[in-house]
C-alpha cells in the first residue's frame, strides 16, 4: 500500500487517529496532503493541489468548501449520528434550565454566599416563588428536521410525556423508520409551526435554510413559544429573534450559538458550542470519520460522502489494478470508459457505477496493468473530472 498524507485539523480524539496504523503519514505544515481530517475550522479545498478527501468529524460540512471539492474530483465525508447522542441529551438539559428557571435560580443562590444559614433559608423562602417554572410533560415540541438528531430529541421528547410533531421538508426514509409511532408526522412547515410550545431546530445550514427562521417564521408559533437551535446560527435571524422577544411572541430563546447580540439578553441562554463536546462524542466522530477516510483513499469506496454517491465493492483476487473513474453524471460514460478500457486490451473484471444526480462514480477492477495511454484517453474526456488507479500486487 502506497503512504499516504493526513493532514490533521483541529483537536481529534487519539481513539480515531491510532485507526491510520501503517502507511499514513502525519505531514508538517505545508506538505500537501492526501487526506484531511477536520473539526470545525475552515478547509478550502483549493489551497490543498493533491486532496483526494475530506473528511469532517460532525454532522455538518459548512466549514468546508463542498462546491469546490465536487469540481475538483475531491470527496466530502461526514460522521452522521456520531454525535446525536450528545446534542440530544444536551437540548433536553438546556430545555430543563429554561422551564425551571435553574439559571436565575443558580445565580440567586450564589448571591447568598456570606450569610448565616437563618438568613439564607428567610431570604430562600421569600424568593423562590419568582424562580417558578413549568413542565416539559403535556407541553408539545415541534421538531424541524427528522435526521438523526432530530429523530433522538422527538424520542426523548415522548419519554417526557410530551406531545411531539415532526417535520422534515426532505426527509430520509432511514431516519423516519426510527421515530417513535407517537411522534405524529406533520404534513407541512405552517402545521408544525402553529402547534410548537416549543420548536427545535436540527437542521442543516446550506442557502435554503440559512435564515430560515425569520420574522413570518416566528409569527406562526404560538405566543409565549419557546425556540432552542442546537443546529447551526446563521439558521436563525437573529434580530428577528430579538424582536419576537421584546413583543412576547417568543419567551426565550436557547442556542448553542454565541454572539454579540444573544449573549448578554435576559430571556436567551447560551451555551459555547458544546452539542457534540463528549468524550464519547469526539472518539465516536474522530473513528467514524477516520475510518471513512481511511476506506475511501486505500480502495476507493464510499460511505457518508455528502458530494459523491455511496460506492461499496471489494476487489476479488483475480484483480490486479482498481480504477476510479469521477465524471459528471451525463449519459453515456460507461459505454465509454469501457470501451477505451477494451480498445487497450484490458480485461474489466467487475464494473460498479453509482450516481447522486450530479456526479458518477466509477469502481472498475481490471485484471492488467494499466497503460498510461488508456488512462490519458478518459481523462481527455470533457466529462470526466477525475481518475485514479489503486493497484493491489
Amino acid at each position: 500500500m502506497p503512504e499516504f498524507k493526513i493532514k490533521v485539523i483541529n483537536t481529534i480524539a487519539q481513539e480515531g487517529l491510532d485507526l491510520f496504523g501503517d502507511g499514513y503519514l502525519f505531514g508538517p505544515e505545508g506538505s500537501p496532503p492526501d487526506g484531511i481530517v477536520v473539526r470545525s475550522s475552515q478547509v478550502d479545498c483549493d489551497e490543498y493541489p493533491s486532496l483526494l478527501a475530506v473528511a469532517r468529524a460532525g454532522a455538518g460540512v459548512n466549514n468546508i468548501t463542498v462546491e469546490k471539492a465536487t469540481q475538483r474530483g475531491i470527496c466530502v465525508f461526514n460522521t452522521p449520528g456520531a454525535n446525536a447522542n450528545a446534542v440530544a441529551e444536551l437540548v433536553f438539559i438546556m430545555l430543563g434550565m429554561a422551564a425551571r428557571n435553574i439559571y436565575q435560580g443558580i445565580s440567586f443562590c450564589q448571591g447568598l454566599a456570606g450569610l448565616d444559614d437563618a438568613t439564607i433559608s428567610s431570604r430562600v423562602e421569600e424568593r423562590k416563588k419568582a424562580f417558578r417554572g413549568f413542565e416539559l410533560a403535556g407541553k408539545t415540541l415541534g421538531v424541524l428536521g427528522l435526521g438523526q438528531i432530530g429523530v433522538r430529541v422527538a424520542n426523548r421528547a415522548v419519554d417526557q410525556q410530551m406531545q411531539v410533531v415532526g417535520f422534515d421538508p426532505a426527509p430520509a426514509l432511514g431516519n423516519i423508520h426510527g421515530l417513535s409511532p407517537q411522534v405524529r408526522l406533520s404534513r407541512s412547515l405552517a402545521d408544525l409551526l402553529h402547534q410548537a410550545d416549543i420548536l427545535s431546530l436540527h437542521l442543516p445550514l446550506n442557502a435554503k435554510t440559512k435564515g430560515l427562521v425569520e420574522r413570518e417564521i416566528l409569527a406562526q408559533l404560538p405566543p409565549g413559544a419557546i425556540l432552542v437551535n442546537y443546529a447551526r446560527g446563521p439558521i436563525v435571524d437573529e434580530q428577528a429573534v430579538l424582536a419576537a422577544l421584546a413583543s412576547g411572541g417568543l419567551a426565550s430563546y436557547i442556542t448553542d450559538f454565541p454572539s454579540a447580540a444573544v449573549v448578554n439578553h435576559p430571556k436567551i441562554i447560551v451555551s459555547p458550542h458544546l452539542g457534540a463536546s463528549t468524550e464519547e462524542s469526539e472518539e465516536q466522530c474522530a473513528c467514524m470519520a477516520v475510518s471513512e477516510l481511511k476506506s475511501y483513499l486505500e480502495s476507493g469506496t464510499i460511505t457518508h460522502s455528502v458530494n459523491f454517491p455511496t460506492v461499496e465493492s471489494i476487489p476479488a483476487a483475480n484483480v490486479r489494478c482498481r480504477f476510479i473513474m469521477i465524471n459528471r453524471d451525463v449519459p453515456g460514460m460507461i459505454g465509454f470508459a469501457s470501451q477505451i478500457i477494451g480498445a487497450h486490451g484490458v480485461n474489466i473484471a467487475s464494473y460498479n457505477n453509482e450516481s447522486n444526480g450530479a456526479i458518477g462514480y466509477n469502481i472498475i477492477d481490471l485484471e492488467n496493468d494499466i497503460p498510461a495511454g488508456m488512462v490519458a484517453e478518459i481523462e481527455a474526456h470533457a466529462d470526466v473530472i477525475r481518475t485514479r488507479i489503486i493497484c493491489y500486487r
